[in-house]
């Protein structure tokens, strides 16, 4: 579901940046006043989580792959607003240092994985959660669930909407497509009906995470409703010991694809593979055109090509490690400098 360079002309571009951006600029000004202490590790982690989360890819019926979000998860637990700022910050990470996403399609991406789907997810929880204040129930579960199928699905058919309007949209004298040559009638139903087998991961996902946080004593926000003061659950063992074991077992994303045959997630081929899908003499003179606008530093989490297994195994996990990395220092500098912003106002009121 990550759409890379080259798929979507400038119109659409232009057009899902223009989308994205006043939920940008909401979601931090609602959120740099609370970069303290305690908001930024969550934060952290929640962007960490989407992100590592992304690496597990699976094999899908009909030989392609794809992987779940934790955007419902992330949306559920902090809430809208800062299920914007990370999920958008793992989206961008993805896209800058390992080419995972287009650097043009950065807007679309976000669009629909960290505002369709979280907005989505919360709307699905609302109508089927219970009412009746505080606490877990079956009923809860259910909600969960629900929000991260639907949540997904979401965002998987506003991927394909987008990846459909490009023959109608963007063509050459010719009337050749210029970017993504296939139509809603056949981007619709291959996203849809892939994502409703993705959505039972990720509404399982979403579920089990969700009932293990509010039983670890995390105040979510669906449940309690308050402003984020929960138990610091990264000062536990077992948070380090669950996040280590999620970089340690990374590869699997990796080998079930191969194991089973499949291929790339769909809409994410090379323009060759593009071509030859959509029975084409040559690739889309657009998606050429910007197919290698931005050259990744650690192109597909991996430093360089090998045929051995272990040593793409050892690449990978480095650079999901390297990506938490990034993240962590992201959200370490974004806290430090409202800190020194607010420190600043602090003293000039008391100088006035």
């Amino acid at each position: 579901m990550h759409i890379p360079d080259g798929y979507l002309g400038p119109t659409t571009c232009v057009a899902c940046f223009a989308a994205v951006s006043p939920f940008w600029i909401v979601a931090w000004r609602r959120l740099r006043d609370r970069l303290g202490s305690l908001e930024v590790p969550y934060l952290s982690v929640a962007a960490a989580f989407v992100f590592l989360v992304m690496m597990f890819n699976v094999p899908i019926p009909g030989g392609t792959s794809g992987h779940v979000t934790g955007a419902s998860l992330v949306a559920l637990a902090l809430g809208f607003w800062p299920a914007v700022i990370a999920i958008s910050c793992a989206l961008i990470v993805q896209a800058l240092i390992f080419g995972d996403g287009g650097i043009t399609a950065i807007g679309a991406n976000c669009l629909n994985m960290a505002v369709i789907q979280p907005l989505v997810a919360l709307v699905v929880w609302r109508l089927i959660a219970p009412r009746n204040g505080c606490g877990w129930t079956k009923r809860s579960w259910a909600a969960a669930f629900a929000a991260g199928y639907f949540g997904i699905l979401a965002a998987a058919l506003a991927t394909a909407f987008q990846f459909g309007l490009q023959p109608a949209l963007e063509r050459a004298a010719d009337g050749t497509p210029l970017y993504c040559p296939f139509p809603l009638s056949v981007s619709v139903p291959a996203m849809g009906l892939s994502h409703l087998l993705v959505g039972v991961l990720e509404g399982a996902v979403t579920a089990f995470a969700l009932q293990a946080l509010v039983r670890s004593g995390f105040r979510v926000h669906v449940i309690h409703q308050l402003p984020s003061a929960p138990v610091p659950f990264w000062r536990r063992r077992g948070f380090w010991i669950a996040t280590l074991a999620l970089v340690l077992l990374a590869p699997v994303g990796l080998w079930l694809p191969e194991v089973a045959g499949a291929g790339e997630a769909w809409g994410e081929w090379s323009p060759e593979e593009v071509a030859r899908l959509a029975s084409l003499p040559a690739p889309p003179s657009g998606m050429i055109k910007w197919a290698e606008l931005w050259k990744a530093p650690i192109p597909d989490y991996a430093f360089r090509e090998t045929d051995s297994a272990l040593s793409e195994s050892v690449q990978y996990i480095v650079a999901g490690l390297l990506g938490l990395l990034a993240i962590t220092a992201i959200f370490w500098g974004l806290g430090k400098r409202q800190e020194k912003q607010s420190t600043e106002q602090t003293q000039s009121d008391q100088a006035a």
